[in-house]
């Protein structure tokens, strides 16, 4: 035996299991979740401020399925049998595909971001990946989609993003098999593909970022529990620390609701409701995802949304306080339907006009009503009429004084419409017998103050407790008004006793309540005596110096009890005033007792 020759083989060999034993580290560091750093409420909102303003997005749902025209990733081993459908990609050539127009469709449609399926439940990616060799770039086409769209994006001003499932029926390590695949699961790892998953999310992250979302799906199957959300979402995180991570990254979503469940906390920014418009929700961030038609992949001669439906759609998720991302599914050829197309731009004319009332705003500050919805952005109030009144008058949920006028958004000359409602709770706004827009007319409201806390009816808080502040109050009389600024947030320039205030406000959960009220009075102005009343009960005041106008007090008044859960109205009117002002009144809140 040739000794050196042997050291040598031994040498080499060595060489080479370290070498491996490195690769295997980097590889499992690389894809090891590292926890998001831990974030205050006021950097998520920061994070999550370019999405909350852009409101509306193309959502694009494609792959070789559309050659059958049959639902992508569903219809494997349903419609399609499952041979036939994993080798769809060997006819796929959408030669007529062009990123340019594609973006170009979205901004025409008024869209500020795109949302591509990189990778949906049947495993298929539309990228360049060393990790698989089931993608674009072994069909006839051979060209990278997620490439060409994400350059695009960024020429034309959109931000591009990408939809990616965790289910994927092709990989043999992924459990459970779909639909009629009889492969044995004997050897199949699922840790290994969550390593497969996060190597491919490295890759799209780092080769087509940054990203805007991350857009999670599949999450429901029995192999996927929270904590694996927890890791997932810290990983993408990891890679891209500003990048939003929708609510299915988790286990936390209920059905189609998308809803974010409450019994813990669990991954994800934010919810997704599919196929329906989200409740009304300004505290929790929210997006509908809905196809344009009915299946979400491109169907020959699939029933289209008429264009009424698809604006009012929009407008309805917008004033819930929602996004709204709205799908199309490309035709094999690289196409987007021109039907589709059209009726995109259709909806793009619309948005162009009322852009105002869109971009930038929030829902609310109502509740949806028997007319429609409301948007609102700094100190205007944009009420959606859907169902245009019969009788001239639009009647809104808001104190008439609020508000210093009204007119048509599409008015050039904003001409402006007649205010009345003094002796009622509601403000009404003489309007033109004829809707402008059948459709959707937009009435803009301009008013005293910040739009965005104006709700009605108030709602409980998560304890119990009720909250009536000054900015949401419903002011009668000629001289008290709502101010701000200055370390005001208050009802002032009460200088008339028979002015008064009320809230109304619903209560979900009956019970006894401690009420507090927080106000201030200037020395030597003291001494006014009010009654604050709710549900037939009464609770009098005195109204004490506090050192200044701005320098507020809070006091126990009493308490009182509420039987029945319902809608009711809050009032603090003065019985007399011996100086030359009631209060500056800030609050009144009613806290349930302690059983």
């Amino acid at each position: 035996m040739n000794v050196k020759r042997t050291c040598q083989i031994f040498t080499n060999l060595a060489i080479v299991i370290t070498a491996l034993c490195i690769l295997v580290t980097i590889g499992y560091s690389e894809t090891a979740a590292k926890s998001a750093e831990p974030e205050t409420k006021q950097q998520r909102d920061e994070r999550m401020k370019w999405w909350r303003e852009a409101r509306f997005g193309l959502f694009i749902h494609w792959g070789p399925v559309s050659l059958k025209g049959t639902e992508i990733g569903w219809s494997r081993g349903r419609e399609v049998p499952i041979r036939e459908y994993d080798n769809l990609y060997k006819s796929f050539n959408p030669e007529k595909f062009d990123a340019k127009e594609w973006v170009g469709i979205a901004k025409d449609a008024g869209m500020k971001y795109i949302v591509i399926t990189s990778k949906h439940h049947d495993g298929f990616c539309l990228w360049d990946s060393e990790y698989t060799d089931y993608d674009i770039m072994s069909t006839p086409f051979g060209r990278d989609i997620l490439k060409e769209l994400s350059q695009e994006c960024r020429r034309q001003g959109i931000v591009f993003n990408t939809y990616y499932s965790i289910i994927d029926w092709y990989q043999a390590d992924y459990l459970p098999r779909g639909r009629g695949d009889k492969r044995p699961t004997e050897g199949a790892d699922f840790d290994r593909y969550v390593k497969y998953m996060k190597n491919q999310l490295r890759e799209i992250v780092t080769k087509y970022g940054p990203l805007g979302i991350m857009w999670f799906d599949g999450e429901w199957e029995s192999h996927w529990s929270p904590e694996r959300g927890w890791d997932l979402y810290d990983y993408v995180r990891s890679l891209q620390p500003d990048i939003l991570v929708n609510n299915r990254v988790g286990k936390g979503r209920q059905g189609m609701k998308g809803i974010t469940k409450k019994d813990r906390e669990y991954a994800g920014d934010y919810a997704t409701p599919e196929q329906e418009i989200g409740q009304f929700n300004i505290e929790d961030p929210w997006e509908t995802n809905m196809t344009i038609c009915r299946q979400w992949a491109w169907k020959p001669n699939d029933k289209m949304k008429s264009l009424k439906e698809c604006i009012q759609t929009l407008v309805r998720v917008l004033g819930g306080d929602g996004n709204f991302l709205f799908n199309v599914g490309p035709m094999p050829d690289g196409r987007i339907e021109p039907r589709q197309v059209e009726r995109l731009r259709e909806m793009g004319q619309w948005v162009k006009k009322n852009e105002e009332s869109i971009y930038g705003t929030r829902g609310g500050p109502f509740k949806p009503t028997a007319w429609g919805v409301s948007t609102h952005k700094q100190n205007r109030i944009y009420l959606h009429v859907l169902d245009w009144p019969k009788n001239g008058e639009l009647e809104v949920p808001m104190a008439t004084n609020r508000v210093e006028r009204a007119y048509l958004l599409a008015d050039e000359q904003r001409g402006d419409l007649l205010l009345g409602g003094e002796d009622s709770d509601n403000l009404v706004i003489s309007i033109p017998r004829k809707a402008p827009d059948p459709v959707d007319t937009v009435v803009v409201l301009e008013i005293e103050g910040s739009a965005a806390v104006t709700r009605y009816p108030l709602e409980q808080e998560k304890d119990g407790a009720i909250t009536f502040q000054a900015v949401d109050a419903r002011i009668h009389g000629t001289s008290a008004k709502y101010e701000s600024g200055g370390g005001k947030d208050n009802i002032g320039y009460w200088t008339n006793p028979n002015d008064y205030v009320t809230w109304a406000f619903e209560v979900t959960t009956p019970g006894t309540f401690n009420v507090e009220v927080s106000l201030a009075c200037a020395n030597g102005v003291g001494g006014s005596e009010y009654v604050l009343a709710v549900a037939e009960q009464e609770l009098a005041g005195t109204v004490k110096d506090t050192g200044g106008w701005t320098n507020f007090a809070t006091e126990k008044l009493g308490t009182l009890k509420i039987n029945k859960a319902g809608t009711y109205t809050l009032s603090v009117k003065p019985k007399t005033m011996p100086g030359s002002a009631v209060m500056n009144l800030k609050s009144v809140r009613l806290v349930p007792t302690k059983k």
